[in-house]
């Protein structure tokens, strides 16, 4: 019985322990991104700094993107380098970001293709703004979007405020930008 005894009284302390190893290695990944605050004060900024950058992103982090990206307008375009329609309104984007500049944040993401035709697809359209990579398509697919391309028009706080299936025409890409301004 003094064995027994002695064995119960063990287990909570080895729990206590387990549970203190766990809480030390977890203390040196980075901070759980909880909301814009924490993911501006805690997290290194993810939006591309180069066009062929193109980092590999899914859904959470394309999230934390938009958090990050909050206090400014942003016009999100899904693509593809083998879709024709995304090649037919890349003109038009890239117009669109030249005018607005800094008052509306262009992103793509391109869906559903390799890195190195992506890559390309960015070179001979001579898109100036920067694009997220997410070969499964799964940030669309959490948009309920279908097909390529679409663009999602966000307002200065993070909200959808049009969205936009198909290829664009100049009328539509105001419209949602002028939605996205407010």
């Amino acid at each position: 019985m003094p064995v027994m005894a002695s064995r119960r009284s063990l287990l909570p302390l080895l729990l206590i322990l387990a549970l203190a190893a766990c809480a030390r290695g977890a203390s040196t990944s980075p901070t759980p991104d909880t909301g814009a605050s924490a993911a501006n004060a805690t997290s290194a900024p993810l939006l591309p700094t180069s066009v062929a950058a193109l980092p590999t992103f899914d859904v959470d982090t394309y999230q934390r993107l938009l958090r990050q990206l909050r206090g400014t307008p942003v016009v999100v375009n899904i693509w593809a380098s083998w879709c024709g329609p995304c090649k037919a309104e890349s003109p038009l984007l890239q117009q669109a970001h030249a005018t607005y500049g800094d008052r509306v944040q262009f992103v793509g993401v391109a869906i559903l293709d390799s890195l190195g035709g992506a890559r390309s697809f960015l070179a001979d359209h001579d898109v100036r703004y920067p694009s997220v990579f997410d070969p499964p398509g799964a940030i669309r697919d959490s948009l309920g979007v279908i097909g390529q391309p679409a663009t999602i028009f966000y307002d200065a706080d993070g909200k959808v405020a049009s969205t936009w299936d198909g290829q664009l025409s100049s009328t539509a890409l105001e419209h949602g930008i002028q939605a996205a301004l407010g």
